[in-house]
């Protein structure tokens, strides 16, 4: 007779919760920061126009290197076809972050992202709240409140 195996759901931690929390946060800052006093920006790799509340917050090193996962010089606003169907335009991404933080900055994001990091509930509770106020800052500035 065949069997079956029960596939068991992992249930999330409240600290992948906080996480997830703050990616959502985070990520909206990332995209209102990149915008003029419209809500309009240019895509980080590519340079088409886009409005932030249709981008994505791409990341140059992926967000599962979690020590630079939320550093704002690795995370921009990018179109959707750059950030999912190109994943990222790394090559892009790379000569754009060098141009506009200096050189090598990615080569010290690339180093920096091998490093551990662990998150703890307060850190990432008093970094929701500061990214909360940025967004409300921001979105005041632009007119968007």
């Amino acid at each position: 007779m065949l069997q079956f195996r029960k596939t068991v759901k992992k249930q999330r931690t409240d600290v992948q919760k906080l996480e997830d929390k703050l990616w959502d946060i985070f990520s909206v800052f990332i995209r209102l920061r990149d915008t003029d006093k419209d809500g309009n920006g240019q895509c980080f790799t590519c340079r088409k126009p886009i409005h932030w509340s249709k981008g994505d917050c791409g990341h140059g090193i992926g967000r599962q290197h979690k020590a630079v996962k939320f550093n704002e010089c690795n995370n921009h606003l990018q179109c959707k076809h750059c950030n999912g169907f190109e994943e990222g335009r790394k090559d892009l991404y790379k000569e754009q972050m060098n141009k506009k933080y200096g050189a090598y900055t990615w080569e010290r994001m690339e180093v920096a992202s091998k490093q551990r990091a662990d998150f703890s509930a307060p850190l990432l509770k008093n970094n929701i709240e500061y990214y909360t106020e940025q967004v409300n800052n921001l979105k005041a500035a632009k007119g968007m409140i």
